[in-house]
């Protein structure tokens, strides 16, 4: 149950609060979004709360990226192994890789494009949206969190960041992939053998293909949590705001201008 119900008598609306998280849109900077679909493919719209679309490119870049070996390649590239990084890298999925890893970015810079001039009309528009959804599996509400505090769960493991603001579908999908890339890695294996002063094991031990993913997923899941918290914080200052006005506010109240500008 919501408290309340969108009747479609506007033709957009900036936010969408239900039982798996708050959707709004907000002014974006494009180039941010961009900049996370060329850190790992899917996160630029997974910011957008596009989920299937994100999902689709995420799932891409770990199937492909694993068969062609393109970080193995990176990994020799650092080191000066250009031959190496020659050597390892399958064209045959490659080049399959190259396009669509384009269409990400793209894809990400222009549909945060079009939301920006989307938000700018729906806050032209101010339709009222719901703040309260209750289900049989969940409760969610607009209320002010501490963004610091999403940020401290982020880099203890992605995806907790994401639970501390109701984002359950991002988070959900964020602690899976990142238990999946722990594992294969075998990083929280190589982080005991280093407390235990075995540095030398500790660095044979760890996968290099599947240790890269983790610094794009845990920089993402920091970032998301932090933006998501302060947009969070603002939407819910708004909604306060415009029911305050509309239920308590005197309609013949009026701010003289020119008396704030003397």
């Amino acid at each position: 149950m919501n408290n309340y119900i969108n009747d479609n008598t506007a033709r957009r609306y900036t936010a969408h609060v239900s039982i798996l998280g708050t959707t709004q849109i907000h002014l974006r900077n494009p180039y941010i979004v961009g900049w996370w679909s060329a850190a790992f493919p899917g996160f630029g719209h997974l910011l957008l709360s596009k989920y299937i679309r994100g999902f689709v490119l995420f799932i891409w870049e770990v199937i492909v990226n694993v068969n062609a070996n393109v970080n193995m390649a990176m990994v020799y590239s650092f080191q000066g192994e250009i031959d190496l990084a020659k050597d390892v890298l399958d064209t045959r999925w490659l080049l399959i890789y190259i396009p669509v890893y384009l269409f990400g970015i793209w894809d990400s810079y222009r549909t945060t494009v079009d939301l920006n001039k989307i938000y700018l009309l729906a806050e032209h528009e101010q339709h009222r949206f719901n703040s309260f959804s209750m289900g049989a599996l969940e409760i969610n509400y607009l209320d002010k969190r501490n963004p610091l505090m999403a940020v401290m769960w982020s880099a203890f493991v992605p995806g907790l960041g994401q639970l501390y603001i109701h984002r359950i579908v991002t988070a959900f999908f964020v602690i899976i992939w990142s238990v999946i890339f722990f594992y294969f890695s075998h990083a929280l294996e190589a982080i005991a053998l280093l407390f235990l002063g075995e540095i030398q094991e500790a660095t044979s031990v760890l996968k290099a293909q599947w240790l890269l993913f983790l610094p794009s997923s845990y920089g993402f899941a920091v970032f998301d949590s932090y933006m998501n918290t302060v947009e969070n914080n603002k939407l819910y200052e708004k909604e306060q705001n415009d029911y305050l006005v509309k239920n308590y506010q005197s309609p013949d109240f009026r701010i003289d201008t020119k008396q704030e500008l003397k």
